[in-house]
C-alpha cells in the first residue's frame, strides 16, 4: 500500500498527462485559468460573477457568485479549445492546448457473467430503473464552487489498480472505457469527501455499483464513489472536505475491496484525480 506522500514521490507516472498545466495564466483579471490541461482533464477559471460560460462557441455553463466556473475535457477531447466568457456586454477568451491522454488496456477477469453480458428480463429492468436514478442525480447542478481550493484524495492509504480511461476486458470481452480510477484498500477503510458538495445520491445494493454515492461539488461537476460496504451519509446532505462519506467495500461489479473514484462534468467524463493539488 501506498500513503499519499508515497504515492505522490512514487507515482509520477501516474499524473504525468495530468502534470499538463497552463502557460498562461498572467495578470488578467477578465479571464484566469488553471487546471490540467490534457484529456480527461479540466479547467478551473475565475471571471466575472455569473458570466455565461461558453466552450468552443457553445454556452454550457455560468460562473458562481465569485466568479468561479469549472469546464471538463473528456477521453477525447480535441488538441485545441476556445474558453470564453461573456457578461453585460464584455467578453474575454482564450484558446488552450489540450494534451492527448495515455489510456492503457487492462483486463479483468473471474467476474460474475450476470455483471458483464446480463440477460434476464428482471435483472435488466432493474437495471434500466438504476440508470433512470443515476441519471436523475447526475442531472443537479447546484450553484457552488465546491472546487475552487482543489481536491484531497478520498482515501488515506490506497493502491493504485487501474488508471482512469484505460480500454476495459472484461472476462475476454472487450467493454468500454473504464471512467473510474480504482483505488485498492482494505475492507472498512474510511472514504472521506475530497471537496466540498452536496450527496445527490446515496445508494446501497446497485447491481454494477454496489453502495453508490454522488457528490455535486458545483456547476455541474459530479464526483461518484462505487463498491462500498457501508455509506455514511444521505441524499441532500452536505458534506465537507475530510467528512466521512462510505467505507471501501466490493460489492457490485468488483473482485475485491477497493473504491472506484469517478468525475462528471455536465455529460463529460473527467478523471477525479487530477483535480487533486500535488
Amino acid at each position: 500500500m501506498l500513503d499519499r506522500r508515497g504515492l505522490l514521490a512514487g507515482g509520477a507516472a501516474l499524473l504525468a498527462a495530468g502534470q499538463a498545466r497552463s502557460q498562461t495564466r498572467g495578470p488578467t483579471t477578465d479571464l484566469d485559468l488553471d487546471g490540467r490541461f490534457v484529456q480527461g482533464g479540466h479547467v478551473i477559471g475565475r471571471t466575472w460573477p455569473r458570466a455565461l460560460i461558453f466552450v468552443d462557441g457553445e454556452a454550457l455553463s455560468a460562473a458562481s457568485a465569485d466568479g468561479w466556473f469549472l469546464v471538463g475535457f473528456d477521453r477525447d477531447a480535441p488538441g485545441s479549445v476556445q474558453i470564453e466568457a461573456r457578461s453585460e456586454g464584455r467578453s474575454a477568451s482564450r484558446t488552450l492546448s489540450v494534451a492527448p491522454g495515455r489510456f492503457p488496456s487492462t483486463a479483468v477477469n473471474g467476474l460474475p457473467p450476470s455483471t458483464v453480458a446480463p440477460s434476464d428480463p428482471a435483472l435488466l429492468a432493474r437495471i434500466q430503473e438504476e440508470v433512470l436514478v443515476k441519471t436523475e442525480a447526475f442531472s443537479s447542478r447546484v450553484d457552488g464552487d465546491g472546487f475552487r481550493d482543489g481536491f484531497a484524495w478520498p482515501l488515506e492509504t490506497y493502491r493504485v489498480t487501474s488508471r482512469w480511461g484505460a480500454q476495459r476486458v472484461l472476462n475476454g470481452t472487450p467493454a468500454r472505457p473504464h471512467y473510474g480510477i480504482d483505488l485498492a484498500a482494505p475492507q472498512g477503510s474510511a472514504i472521506r469527501a475530497p471537496a466540498p458538495g452536496r450527496v445527490t445520491l446515496a445508494r446501497s445494493g446497485m447491481h454494477f455499483e454496489g453502495g453508490l454515492v454522488l457528490i455535486d461539488h458545483g456547476q455541474g461537476l459530479i464526483t461518484a464513489y462505487l463498491h462500498q460496504s457501508r455509506i455514511e451519509v444521505r441524499q441532500g446532505q452536505d458534506v465537507l472536505r475530510g467528512d466521512l462519506i462510505g467505507r471501501v467495500g466490493m460489492t457490485g461489479r468488483a473482485t475485491g475491496p477497493h473504491l472506484c473514484w469517478r468525475g462528471k462534468w455536465r455529460d463529460r467524463n473527467i478523471d477525479p484525480s487530477l483535480l487533486v493539488k500535488t
